[in-house]
């Protein structure tokens, strides 16, 4: 254990000195592997073995899947179907912000796509509209990460598969606390922004006009629409594998891209295929090293003294929900999404399931613990990433984002540790128990 953690010291201290992400844990899975007398030549084929697995491959499927459809004009469409329903209201652009965010990773699973296909347009849309540019960005970081929770989930995919858990129930435990959050952050946008003499509203339309501005959308966006109904669909209709519903979204986000929204030409299909295969090489090579790690810790039984030493603290389950929480929210805010979920799935899930915890309840504490930890400082990746966008200092946007984290994901956070019904009631409804 003392080497374990040693090794977890050396981990966040490269990546504070911004080593890369996959040679940090490359570098600390291989010290820890070579301080405990591990053989690396049996570590390195498992992990190759586990990170070339068929359920894997629903990664780079989704990478691809998400990438078409951000080029393909899809972000355009939902934005323009979402602000048909609220966007003439005060505040209404941060709510469609919030919904579009929601919609998006319903299609992509990736945060970061999130921001990148909605934050360059709402950012730039809400200041103009007078709403204050700190608000914006944190608005587009905190409503990134409900990708995390909305299927399909890539980090949730790789929790599941890391774990040996069902991808498909694992899908299901964060849909309720994925809407619930959609819904609050909405809320709290309204509420903060209520007294803001700022914000241009357009003037109302009438009933006949709204109506046809909402089927003009609804029709627009038809087809982006559909594209998490037949993802999921042929997931829990038991038509598909997670797998190959990855590979019927790529299938299907071709052709919408070209021919539909014809956001896509034959040459940026090029440049879209190179971009999906180098963000897959990059989370690839932190798999690879996160499983050579994983494979040791299990060796050395880290996971047995670790749930060892949070029983002698207590043997409460929910005390020690409450520390491997605060746990899980550090690992957040060091390390991103992907690491994150190999990470709680080696540590934790064994601790989890020796207390009696349904995992599938864990799984979705993991992904809220985690959206939360990705826009908590110091590291704070997908905060930094909207920093980036709105090319604001941390300064002018730290504010309103702990607002959003302390009075919208905190407490969401807590109400899915400690109300397992919450993450629990779909998957026992769609799959059984």
């Amino acid at each position: 254990m003392t080497i374990f953690l040693l090794t977890m010291l050396l981990v966040v201290i490269l990546l504070l000195a911004e080593i890369p992400v996959a040679f940090s844990f490359g570098i600390g899975a291989l010290t820890f592997a070579y301080t405990t007398g591990n053989n690396i030549s049996f570590l390195i084929p498992h992990g190759f073995k586990t990170a070339s697995g068929f359920a894997l491959l629903a990664l780079p499927l989704f990478i691809f899947a998400g990438i078409l459809m951000a080029e393909g004009g899809i972000s355009d469409r939902l934005l323009n179907f979402v602000n048909a329903f609220v966007g003439r209201i005060k505040g209404g652009l941060g709510a469609v912000t919030v919904l579009t965010c929601a919609l998006f990773g319903a299609i992509s699973g990736s945060s970061s796509a999130a921001i990148a296909a909605i934050g360059q347009i709402m950012i730039p849309r809400m200041v103009r509209e007078g709403y204050p540019e700190g608000h914006a960005t944190a608005l587009v970081a905190c409503s990134s990460v409900l990708a995390l929770m909305i299927p399909p989930s890539i980090p949730m995919i790789i929790f599941s598969i890391t774990g040996g858990l069902s991808v498909g129930a694992a899908f299901l435990s964060t849909i309720i606390p994925g809407i619930m959050l959609t819904l609050l952050y909405c809320i709290l946008n309204f509420w903060f922004l209520r007294n803001n003499e700022h914000i241009k509203v357009e003037a109302p339309l009438s009933f006949k006009e709204a109506t046809v501005g909402v089927a003009k959308a609804g029709y627009s966006a038809g087809f982006a629409l559909l594209m998490p109904i037949i993802i999921l669909g042929a997931i829990y209709s038991g038509i598909a594998t997670p797998t190959e519903a990855a590979a019927i979204a790529v299938i299907y986000a071709i052709p919408v891209g070209l021919f539909v929204y014809k956001g896509l030409s034959l040459r940026s299909l090029g440049s879209v295929t190179v971009r999906a295969v180098t963000m897959t090489g990059s989370i690839m090579a932190v798999l690879f090293f996160l499983f050579i790690m994983s494979r040791a810790m299990i060796l050395e039984q880290v996971p047995k003294e670790l749930a060892e030493a949070l029983l002698q603290i207590s043997d409460n389950k929910y005390v020690i929900l409450l520390l491997i929480n605060v746990l899980l929210l550090l690992i957040g805010m060091i390390v991103d999404d992907i690491s994150g979920s190999v990470l709680a799935a080696v540590i934790f899930l064994p601790v989890i399931q020796q207390l009696g915890i349904d995992p599938i309840h864990f799984a979705a504490v993991v992904g809220v613990n985690l959206g939360l930890g990705n826009v908590s400082p110091p590291c704070a990746p997908m905060l930094y990433m909207a920093g980036g966008v709105s090319k604001l200092s941390l300064d002018k946007y730290i504010k309103p984002t702990l607002k959003f984290l302390c009075f919208g994901h905190l407490p969401m956070v807590l109400l899915v540790t400690f109300v397992p019904e919450l993450s629990l009631f779909l998957p026992n409804l769609v799959m059984g128990n």
